[in-house]
């Protein structure tokens, strides 16, 4: 008979759900922080909100909210003719590349396809999506090849052609599903559809002025799943002042470096293009005056879920962007 699975207490177990994380975690080093909490709650293998298929569309289809591309065909056309404008401004290159980040199951790539855009002979789009699960999905939607065939097919490299081998010009459109944006250079387009409100983000607090301590609290989270306010560290503080100076005791902020890297790192992916950033998003400054959880939200069940701390891996977790941050990062 197999020895019974030790107790959550002891050393031999293996953390499953995002719970079991937190605590494991918080046990070990102390309350994490909520940046830390975030990228559990949504994206911890076999236990994260989309690792466990949470998605975008109606309740009758298993989604737990609502984005452009799942209420119908609209959005999708509307890009189709923007990626038509935008290969034109570029001297319609082919292939023309077309990276779209946080593509859940595909559906703005399959509304695009159904667009008939005057871009399809040239167009290599590659659907980036970190679950795992999500990407399962894609050849259901759409005809998916390997990523090397979407970017090539390669020609031989003339001798002479210090360049190398070149993609064949005319093979599109080709679609690829890939769990990382690439790594470029690309001539094309770099597309993100309510992304960056779901990417992990610190939390603060301003408290009351003291001469002995930092006026910010950072935001935790203890073993329990409750709040631990401890002083921000001298670094968080410094962008909290920066971001937001003159705000009351009380007030909260996000600090979205995460959000400010990938917008980095997709511009430099893009050789001749752009990158497109579609969400909801105000100021650090807004966010201050404004009640913190009308500002950082779930969704559970095609509707709102509870706080941000309660069913970690069973709803979806966002923060509206603060473009003041991401400029100035």
């Amino acid at each position: 008979m197999p020895a019974p699975p030790p107790p959550p207490g002891d050393p031999g177990h293996a953390p499953t759900g995002v719970r079991d994380l937190v605590r494991e975690r918080a046990h070990r080093a102390g309350p994490i922080s909520f940046d830390e909490f975030v990228d559990l709650a949504l994206y911890a293998p076999g236990a994260g909100f989309y690792e466990q298929g949470g998605a975008a569309g109606t309740d009758a289809r298993g989604g737990h909210f609502l984005t452009s591309p799942t209420l119908g065909p609209l959005f999708g056309a509307v890009v189709a003719r923007a990626l038509d404008a935008w290969w034109a401004e570029l001297g319609e290159p082919d292939p023309f590349v077309v990276v779209e980040a946080a593509a859940g199951t595909g559906d703005l790539a399959r509304a695009v396809l159904d667009a008939s855009p005057r871009c399809l002979p040239a167009l290599r789009y590659l659907l980036v999506e970190r679950s795992e699960l999500l990407r399962s999905r894609h050849p259901t939607r759409l005809p998916i090849d390997p990523a090397a065939h979407v970017l090539g097919p390669m020609a031989p490299a003339d001798e002479e052609d210090d360049d190398g081998a070149r993609a064949l010009p005319g093979r599109g459109p080709r679609f690829a599903s890939l769990p990382d944006v690439p790594a470029g250079p690309i001539t094309g387009v770099v597309i993100a559809n309510e992304l960056l409100d779901n990417l992990p983000f610190s939390l603060l607090e301003r408290g009351a002025p003291s001469a002995d301590a930092s006026e910010w609290s950072e935001v935790r989270v203890s073993a329990d799943l409750d709040e631990v306010l401890v002083p921000a560290s001298p670094a968080l503080a410094a962008d909290a002042d920066r971001f937001a100076p003159d705000v009351p005791p009380g007030a909260r902020i996000p600090l979205q470096r995460a959000a400010a890297g990938w917008v980095r790192d997709a511009l430099r992916v893009v050789d001749r293009g752009r990158v497109v950033i579609v969400d909801y998003a105000a100021t650090t400054p807004d966010h201050a005056r404004r009640p913190w959880h009308e500002w950082l939200r779930t969704y559970r069940g095609g509707g709102r879920g509870g706080g941000p701390l309660d069913h970690p891996g069973e709803q979806d977790v966002t923060c509206e962007v603060c473009v003041d941050q991401l400029a100035a990062w």
